[in-house]
């Protein structure tokens, strides 16, 4: 059986991440560029699997980063989503303009 190179899931993970970077930069829309944020993340997670299951010392650290990292994603979304749930309530939209305006409509 053949291991799968290390190109392979390094380029899958960089192709997430300029995705990612690509969303929040030209999205007006809070929920997409939430999204492109968890690719962001997603990238980062298999970066640290792809290291350390290539580490010759077989450490566990980067499946611990990982871990970590999809609990703190877990909860950002949660937040997010619940500011988001409330900008909907208040301005009928979710756009990002309306994140920064001190007002109620």
């Amino acid at each position: 059986m053949t291991a799968i190179p290390i190109e392979y899931p390094l380029i899958l993970s960089s192709a997430l991440f300029s995705l990612g970077v690509f969303g929040v930069i030209t999205q007006k829309n809070a929920v997409r560029i939430l999204i492109a944020i968890e690719l962001i993340i997603n990238a980062a997670n298999i970066n640290f699997v792809t290291f350390a299951s290539y580490n010759p010392n077989a450490d566990i650290s980067g499946w611990v980063f990982a871990l970590f990292i999809i609990a703190v994603a877990a909860g950002e979304a949660a937040i997010g989503l619940a500011i988001f749930i409330n900008v909907f309530r208040n301005f009928g939209e979710i756009n990002v303009k309306h994140l920064f305006t001190l007002r109620e409509v």
